[in-house]
């Protein structure tokens, strides 16, 4: 009986519906083999010969493929349709050859398919292939030359930055980007303009706004009107003169349809409409695609199979009638010059399918079905027809002129259905309609009003717009963008507030450095070109050793050259580079390097021991003056120096604000020979640190409090914060307590209760913890899934499986299909005793 192998035990099961009883499909669980972390993995010697080291984790998928195959069956490789699912192919057979699960005369072929449905599997059954060598070439190339940057210039970080984590070939790149743009933000000047707007009505009493286009007989620009006093005395230029209509011209206007969604695209607009970052856009389109819904979702296509154009069709012309499909079918072409990323585009699978008629029971999955689903058939729809009225106002001696533009929607086309969003919100005044106007009507004057206004500095990126420059640029591909741009967030080079992405300290280091020794590597153009050169790769045109080799000649040089660095130099010469953005030219016209504290020492960039950074002065310990990082005026009263935050005296001792490895914390006096480890307490969560203030600082440096004797034995009942957040406690018996502010007000009598809680508990072998949250019976398995809360944080339970929640996950936000695939990963990793899949216990 073949096997056929696909990456995920969803996609497994949904193909096992249309291939039957005949085939026996596996999952792989992802990639099978990956490059050891350790030096050797590539060695350039040999020709970039690799070490492939089958995970912990995959060694019982592959024994279950292998056993699956001992009856001389055929292997059915089925993985994704690019590079990344011919490797896992390569890597799958690979493996088996080298366990001699595979015989020589076993047969092995590749099917590929764009959509997981019947006709496409079927289909796909009919052409097998071989596994395609310039793709898995391709893949290694990328693999190699992830590996020696990543390898090489990770630990060239961390012995000349203290707190870098890790550098990329395309992460910091990108991290280049989020930097560069902050720092025009902080460069940036608002320069004041003025405009004048005023409520004109018709002779028939109706009005209607127009702007002021022309003063003094010139075209206004933009900066014409700089100040208040100018506003003013256009303002009267307007106000002294009788207006008239000079001119009215209505033009049609046709607005046509954005084509069909690609992997950049369906992320950008996802992150425009709900706020979806890159990774949970992918996630929720991974599980649509597994479930038959949509074709494949890591794509540069937008042009669509002509059976799927036609369908569009039939489903546009029955929903909304055949006035809103267009005589001819629309094209779309592509633009990637990568043919192995350029699939069909994203869509449904099945056009008269909307989201309702697919009771998709995950909130992510829907809207995102929903959003493929309309912008797939408004791409086929008819465009829609305005019409957008200009009208000239003037006074008889020309000296002024203003205008009123209006738009009106003829016919809605495809907005019926779709709207494309917009990165950053724009004032459009052509939305709305003009009254009747004709030439030579007099304009009567009803308002004539100044405003104000301001430059704005360019917007910092989102995911979606830094997705979006990415490709612009030629940087990264539709399988990496996600993981690009969720990496340098794990790494804490930048954090995301308001769905905007802003560099932390330790990624304008790291890019300072990098732009300084390692220019070219981090440059737009050399990874752009080099990307077009792995495309090449793809498509035969160019031999993959020759590329690593070329690469590896300079980049191996370039690190050679920064190991004679030391940490002092590379401090000085980050100085050099930013001094302009953190020592400006100021006012007075002083050097703005003196420190304002001892009026003697020079002030400079230091790093701390937590790999953060800030201006001190160079006569530390003497001068303890700091300030953040970054240009002076930054300072607000609330930054946590390297010496902490100074929040008062308690009898001799200073009691500092401190920010450590795992958080802030409050500290009593300093370090000294006899006390090397002073007094400290760890800020409980949910508390701000720039909310603390000293009698604060001291509720916490008194924990543990103690609330009294036990009524029963007489021992102390004591309240305190502990690693697994406050409790109360009597003798070796701890019980949680839900709030941070409890330790300080709960009484005896409510100490005692939880106490006995938890006594109660343990003799009982555990109390019943009631669930956060239910989520029903797992839908291939059997048994209630619930959300837990757990000692470590919340969590998905299932049988004998527990499965934490990701970082930053609300409970409340869990759905069965995100609980499903958290057990799974889970399960497949080893965690719990049972299998997800129980179908054989059933039997």
């Amino acid at each position: 009986m073949p096997v056929v192998v696909v990456e995920s035990p969803a996609k497994a099961k949904t193909i096992n519906k249309y291939l039957g009883s005949d085939y026996i499909v596996l999952a792989s669980y992802g990639h099978v083999r990956d490059l050891p972390p350790k030096d050797g993995s590539v060695d350039p010697d040999q020709d970039f010969a690799m070490k492939w080291e089958i995970a912990a984790d995959s060694k019982k998928h592959v024994k279950a493929i292998a056993d699956a195959l001992k009856d001389d069956a055929a292997l059915i490789l089925a993985t994704d349709p690019d590079r990344e699912g011919e490797a896992i192919s390569w890597h799958l057979e690979e493996a088996l050859r080298n366990r001699k699960a595979l015989k020589k005369d076993t047969p092995v072929s590749r099917v590929v398919f764009n959509a997981i449905t019947k006709s496409a599997v079927t289909e796909a059954m009919k052409n097998p292939r071989q596994v395609d060598q310039d793709l898995v070439e391709a893949y290694l190339a990328r693999r190699a030359l992830d590996y020696l940057v990543g390898f090489n210039l990770s630990p060239v970080l961390w012995r000349k930055l203290p707190g870098a984590k890790s550098a990329g070939r395309v992460q910091s790149v990108c991290l280049r980007l989020i930097v560069e743009r902050e720092m025009e933000i902080e460069a940036f000047r608002a320069q004041e303009y003025w405009s004048v707007s005023a409520v004109l009505a018709t002779p028939r009493g109706v009005e209607y706004t127009a702007r002021l286009t022309v003063l003094g007989g010139k075209k206004l620009e933009k900066f014409d009107i700089a100040n208040a006093t100018e506003a003013e005395l256009a303002v009267q230029a307007v106000t002294s003169r009788d207006l008239a209509v000079a001119s009215v011209e209505a033009k049609p206007q046709n607005r046509n349809p954005s084509a069909p969604f690609m992997t950049s695209t369906l992320q950008q607009e996802a992150s425009r409409k709900f706020g979806f970052g890159a990774r949970q856009t992918m996630q929720a389109a991974q599980r649509l695609y597994e479930a038959g819904h949509i074709t494949y979702m890591r794509t540069d296509g937008i042009d669509m199979a002509p059976e799927a154009v036609m369908a569009a069709r039939d489903a546009i012309k029955a929903r909304y009638g055949a006035e809103y499909v267009p005589k001819s079918p629309r094209m779309y072409k592509n633009k990637a010059k990568n043919a192995q990323e350029a699939h069909e585009c994203i869509r449904p699978t099945d056009m008269g399918a909307d989201a309702g008629k697919l009771h998709l029971r995950d909130a992510d999955q829907r809207k995102l079905y929903d959003l493929i689903w309309k912008r797939t058939l408004a791409s086929q729809m008819e465009a829609a027809r305005l019409e957008r009225t200009t009208v000239e106002i003037e006074s008889a001696d020309k000296q002024v002129g203003l205008r009123a533009t209006g738009q009106v929607v003829l016919f809605d086309g495809f907005l019926k259905v779709y709207e494309e969003g917009r990165d950053d919100a724009v004032i459009d005044d052509d939305d709305k309609r003009l009254p009747q106007i004709a030439v030579g009507d007099m304009a009567a004057k009803k308002a004539v009003t100044p405003e104000q206004h301001f430059t704005q500095p360019p917007p910092r990126y989102t995911e979606a717009t830094l997705v979006k420059r990415m490709e612009e640029l030629g940087i990264g591909r539709p399988s990496t963008y996600a993981s690009i741009v969720t990496t340098i967030q794990d790494r804490e080079y930048v954090r995301k507030e308001q769905n905007r992405l802003i560099p932390e300290d330790k990624g304008r280091l790291v890019t300072a450095f990098l732009m300084n020794y390692f220019r070219k590597y981090v440059g737009y153009e050399f990874t752009a070109d080099l990307e077009e050169e792995l495309d090449d790769i793809t498509a035969g045109e160019r031999d993959w050793q020759e590329v690593l080799k070329r690469f590896w000649r300079d980049f191996s040089a370039a690190i050679a050259e920064t190991s004679e660095l030391r940490i002092g130099e590379v401090l000085d010469k980050i100085n050099e580079v930013l001094e302009p953005h953190l020592f400006p030219p100021n006012a007075e016209g002083t050097d703005p390097r003196l420190c304002p504290n001892c009026g003697a020492g020079r002030l400079s960039m230091r790093t701390a021991r937590s790999g953060g950074a800030f201006i001190g002065c160079s006569n530390y310990p003497e001068c303890r003056y700091t300030r953040p990082f970054g240009p002076p005026g930054m300072e607000d009263g609330d930054a946590i120096g390297p010496d902490g935050k100074l929040l008062g005296i308690d009898g001799e001792d200073e009691i500092r604000l401190m920010k450590g490895r795992f958080g802030p914390y409050v500290q009593r006096g300093q370090p000294t020979e006899e006390q090397p480890k002073p007094p400290r307490a760890s800020l409980p969560k949910g508390w701000a640190p720039e909310d603390l203030d000293i009698e604060k600082a001291l509720m916490l440096l008194s924990l543990p409090r103690e609330i009294g004797p036990h009524p029963e034995d007489g021992e102390p009942v004591e309240a305190g914060i502990g690693r697994y957040g406050p409790y109360v406690k009597h003798g070796r018996i701890y019980a949680n307590l839900p709030d941070a502010e409890e330790v300080f007000t709960v009484g005896m009598n409510r100490a005692v209760e939880l106490i006995a809680q938890k006594a109660a508990g343990r003799r009982g072998g555990r109390a019943a913890v009631p669930p956060l949250k239910e989520l029903g019976e797992h839908p291939e398995s059997g048994g209630a899934i619930q959300v837990m809360e757990g000692r470590y944080g919340p969590y998905v339970k299932w049988e004998k499986v527990n499965a934490t929640l990701p970082k930053g996950t609300e409970p409340g936000d869990v759905t069965l299909d995100m609980a499903v695939a958290l057990i799974a990963e889970k399960a497949a990793k080893g965690g719990g005793k049972k299998r997800v899949t129980k179908a054989k216990k059933k039997a």
